[in-house]
């Protein structure tokens, strides 16, 4: 693909311009890449924070170096806002987060018994709300597939991405979606939100034509999830935090458990990445924080064999990336794992057609 017009000028080896886009790159309305961000947190239920996650990682992706040793030079081919942060369809997201934050906070506060008087119809109006996000992103999102786009849905909280992956899987038949988290996020609901960011992968598989859902990371689940998992007939493959632990101690090569992460991905990959996928060490203030996780180097490898095997990643979000009191190490940390998340989607995009597998 030619490099965006708008890169004709640009320096990527000098600071960030005052007024730059994301990654200090100009705005580019033919920019390859789009950023969707979805500043939303109502149903978070320990610690809030991840509605200020995109503002954050576009702020702190100025300080990200541009080339990568690994994918090249991803900025080339264009990566730019699909939604400006002060425009007038994120001003629309905060406010809906802020009526359902303030409807929500109750519930939470009540373990979810809607029983409180009161309570039933503030848990309806918030599912509605949360519905009503949904159906903005996917046609936001369904729009710039269309137009040939890849598009990096920005959280907010793991709820926000469920209209971005229903526009992929309806933009591509058979997808697989490749899930990074501490948590197993099958829930059927939880404290009473059908859209909680605990549910988001019920949601996906039980509500979208996805072909199998493959999680890495998971180390803080319910019975409940675990036995969605196993009665899942092979839809559901899990790739449990303690037994890749186990594994690396008994002397597997990490290399080894990648490739058996991949196996069952189809030719198709939508990468959903929840924070809290990592050591709590590189996200300490994202929402659920849980102790063990991968490193930063373990999920890149991971993204790295998806490719390698010659899969291709058609789009991915980045969720729950909540900024601290000086808001730069988390961004930071999600600053990089969301330009490896654009690398290797464009290289997988780039890949002969002849080496791709099934």
């Amino acid at each position: 693909m030619p490099h965006c017009r708008a890169m004709m000028s640009f320096d990527p080896n000098a600071a960030a311009l005052p007024g730059s886009g994301a990654f200090g790159l100009p705005e580019s309305k033919d920019a390859k890449v789009v950023i969707l961000p979805v500043p939303f947190d109502a149903t978070t239920s320990y610690a809030k924070g991840a509605a200020l996650g995109p503002e954050a990682i576009v702020e702190a992706s100025k300080q990200v170096d541009l080339f990568d040793l690994e994918t090249g030079k991803p900025y080339e081919q264009g990566i730019a806002m699909l939604e400006p942060l002060g425009g007038r369809a994120v001003r629309q997201i905060k406010v809906w987060n802020q009526d359902a934050s303030r409807l929500a906070q109750p519930i939470i506060d009540a373990g979810g018994q809607t029983e409180v008087p009161g309570l039933a119809k503030a848990l309806a109006r918030v599912n509605q709300i949360s519905e009503q996000l949904n159906q903005a992103v996917q046609k936001r999102a369904a729009a710039a597939i269309e137009a040939g786009r890849i598009v990096a849905t920005l959280g907010g909280d793991h709820s926000t991405p469920f209209g971005a992956i229903q526009a992929h899987a309806e933009a591509h038949p058979g997808l697989g979606v490749l899930h990074f988290d501490a948590h197993a996020d099958l829930r059927v609901a939880y404290e009473g939100f059908s859209w909680s960011h605990a549910s988001i992968m019920f949601n996906v598989a039980d509500r979208l034509p996805v072909k199998r859902l493959v999680q890495v990371g998971l180390r803080d689940f319910c019975e409940e999830e675990l036995e969605r998992i196993q009665s899942s007939r092979g839809r559901i493959i899990a790739h449990f935090d303690a037994h890749l632990a186990a594994a690396r101690q008994g002397g597997v090569p990490f290399g080894k458990l990648c490739a058996q992460i991949v196996r069952d991905l189809p030719q198709e990959v939508y990468v959903s990445f929840d924070i809290d996928a990592l050591d709590p060490s590189l996200c300490p203030n994202t929402g659920t924080p849980v102790p063990g996780g991968l490193s930063f180097h373990d999920a890149n490898a991971v993204l790295r064999e998806v490719v390698a095997s010659g899969r291709r990643i058609v789009g991915f979000d980045l969720c729950e990336v909540a900024p601290g009191a000086r808001g730069d190490w988390d961004a930071n940390v999600g600053a990089r794992v969301l330009y490896k998340l654009i690398g290797w989607t464009l290289a997988s995009q780039q890949q002969r057609r002849g080496r791709r597998k099934r």
